[in-house]
């Protein structure tokens, strides 16, 4: 097993890990959340800080992972997402991104921004299937 500390920066393995646990309100520090209460969102997807950080032009990669301290066991909620925030040299790749810390609070500051966390939201697929069933027409 070869010692991670000798990989460069950029490798995948050395990507900074976000699971939904470190911004989410609903959690403890001790379940797991990473950043004060008043700056997380409730009940983050991973769905939901992928987007935010593909948007943001940071090429994040998706992982089918359990968190180690989730308790559920829960499918729905499982993943996380990997995120390079250092070049090989050890600069920063993202000057806006100073730290795990700082990653952690600008997809937690704009979770609540995405259209599905706006109220009066309708998702296309309950749009769908609400007007899809027929009429009955009265024939002359």
């Amino acid at each position: 097993m070869t010692d991670i500390k000798k990989k460069p920066k950029s490798a995948p393995e050395r990507w900074v890990s976000i699971y939904p646990a470190y911004i989410n309100s609903k959690r403890t520090l001790k379940e797991g959340r990473r950043i004060p209460a008043s700056e997380a969102v409730e009940e983050p997807t991973v769905k939901e800080i992928f987007d935010i950080l593909q948007t943001s032009n940071y090429a994040p990669v998706a992982e089918r992972k359990m968190y180690p301290r989730d308790q559920t066991l829960d499918w729905v909620k499982q993943g996380r997402v990997r995120v390079q925030l250092y070049n090989d040299d050890g600069s920063l790749k993202f000057p806006d991104l100073a730290s795990k810390r700082a990653l952690y609070a600008h997809v937690a500051a704009m979770i609540p921004k995405l259209k599905s966390r706006q109220p009066g939201f309708v998702a296309s697929t309950e749009q769908a299937a609400g007007s899809s069933g027929k009429k009955n027409k009265k024939k002359k």
